[in-house]
């Protein structure tokens, strides 16, 4: 033992990095929240995408999105949202035809037309 006291030794010294402080989370103001939840509720939005765009973590804009949602403040638009909703009224009527109301639209039909003809004119209508 006393033979390995003498004995020369080497040493390796190892230097690290200091360890960084912990990022300070960004505050956002509630304007620039506001912001991007109205941006992410239009049609076809993407959320994640957004967030990025913005240096933000998409984790994030969801959690504040689905906040708002539930708060009841905001919704959601839909295609639906930005028509107006018409109603019709329905008066029964003894005869074999069949009126179909669609929008400004009155669609005539006799009762014994085939299923997939109607159908195949409903969706002319519609697209017009």
């Amino acid at each position: 033992m006393s033979d390995s006291v003498n004995q020369p030794r080497t040493f390796e010294v190892l230097t690290a990095a200091p360890v960084r402080a912990r990022r300070k989370p960004r505050d956002w103001p509630n304007e620039e929240k506001e912001r991007l939840i109205a941006e992410t509720l239009l049609p076809g939005a993407n959320v994640s995408a957004i967030a990025r765009a913005e240096g933000l973590d998409p984790s994030q804009l969801y959690g504040w999105r689905r906040k708002a949602l539930s708060s009841g403040l905001v919704a959601p638009l839909t295609e639906t949202a930005k028509k107006e909703v018409k109603f019709a009224r329905v008066e029964p009527v003894a005869s074999s035809a069949v009126e179909i109301v669609l929008g400004d639209v009155v669609v005539r039909v006799g009762g014994d037309i085939e299923s997939d003809h109607l159908v195949k004119k409903l969706r002319a209508v519609r697209k017009a």
